[in-house]
């Protein structure tokens, strides 16, 4: 294995984890109800097409970040996106559902992000691969755990003070949320290597064969966070649940991101630990998904059971991915970093155009069913990694 540059700096990754923290539960009031507003400005469910195009420009974005990295630092790239998203969401605050506030919408989509990418390149600055899965684990845990409680506080100001609350809220905490950073990160300095192409980094990627076959496995994660993400709300409203409802399960859905992910992260630091759990990862995500398609009950304590059941293969994934990636690279691997997590992007552009397809011609049920597919189609580079 090549030699990393590694500065292990517990103090600085407290302070990254907390600021994860802070972001996780900021974004995870609005993320589960952006399908909602889409559709309330839209007038469809078949909300994929701003999806597409919002991550379409995030994935250039994230393909190109390291040149922007390279010269004023991931911290300060970090601290830009932060301060447009406070922007975005204070015009959202007086717009009516509708084009121009879509605009808007669209834009703070894409500033999330590139911060959360510039964040992840700031966080491996500070690890070392001997423990690289324990601070992944550690760190996903903590993020997670903000995430935990954005669903409910979003479900309850949707309910009681609309669209317009939530965005209220949004600007208040980020302006919290940006101070902090700005006092606690402004010194983090990083250092890079030679600036590459785009068409550069696509071919050392291909060349970097456990590199590649990790993005897959990443890309099929963020394919399910997209449409379960999209379409899950709307499917739950269809068959006669309440926001509010849907807000308690979505609650005990994301407790297995806060339980599971720093133990996971203990057992990927094992020898060969990220492979033996990858399958079982995936395996536990796709039967959990196609169990949609024999569920017919509107019954909430049916629904908690299945969409934890997706998220505890969903949690030890997401541990175990970063664990192995970030053990093949290093803090000014910013190119490889910007790469790995294009996944994210690619994952919502092309569950976009395949959910606008599948749902011409299929009902929404259908998104899980192609979806299922799609996860157990991940087994393959997991197999390759496991010969090697």
């Amino acid at each position: 294995m090549q030699k990393h540059l590694e500065h292990l700096n517990q103090k600085k990754i407290w302070i990254v984890n907390f600021v994860s923290f802070l972001l996780g539960f900021s974004d995870a009031v609005l993320i589960y109800v952006i399908s909602s507003y889409f559709k309330l400005a839209f007038g469809t469910e078949n909300v994929s097409i701003f999806y597409f195009f919002s991550y379409g420009i995030l994935f250039l974005c994230l393909l190109n970040l390291h040149w922007l990295a390279r010269k004023i630092g991931n911290v300060n790239v970090f601290f830009i996106t932060l301060f447009f998203k406070i922007i975005a969401v204070a015009f959202l605050i007086g717009l009516n559902p509708g084009a121009i506030s879509i605009l808007f919408l669209i834009l703070y989509m894409i500033f999330v992000g590139v911060g959360w990418v510039s964040l992840d390149a700031v966080l491996e600055n500070f690890s070392c691969d001997r423990e690289s899965g324990r601070i992944r684990g550690k760190h996903l845990m903590i993020m997670n755990a903000g995430f935990l409680f954005g669903p409910f506080l979003s479900a309850y100001l949707l309910s009681h003070c609309g669209f317009s609350g939530i965005f209220v809220f949004l600007v208040i905490f980020n302006i919290f949320i940006f101070v902090y950073s700005l006092v606690k990160l402004r010194k983090v300095n990083s250092v890079f290597r030679k600036k590459i192409s785009a068409l550069e980094l696509i071919k050392k990627v291909i060349n970097h064969k456990k590199v590649l076959a990790i993005c897959y496995i990443s890309f099929t994660l963020e394919f399910f966070y997209a449409l379960m993400i999209i379409y899950t709300p709307l499917y739950l409203l269809d068959i006669g649940m309440s926001w509010e409802q849907i807000g308690k399960i979505f609650t005990i859905m994301l407790l297995p991101f806060v339980f599971l992910q720093y133990p996971m992260g203990v057992l990927a630091d094992r020898k060969n630990g990220e492979k033996q759990w990858l399958a079982i990862s995936l395996l536990l995500m796709a039967f959990f998904t196609i169990s949609f398609c024999f569920i017919q009950s509107a019954n909430m304590l049916i629904w908690a059971c299945i969409l934890f059941g997706t998220r505890v293969g969903a949690a030890m994934l997401e541990v175990l991915r970063d664990s192995y990636f970030y053990k093949q690279i290093d803090g000014s691997d910013i190119d490889l970093i910007d790469f790995f997590r294009t996944a994210m992007p690619i994952g919502y552009i092309l569950a976009a155009f395949f959910s606008f397809i599948i749902l011409l011609i299929f009902p929404l049920i259908w998104i899980f069913i192609f979806l299922t597919l799609v996860i157990l189609s991940a087994l393959a580079p997991v197999f390759y990694l496991s010969k090697k």
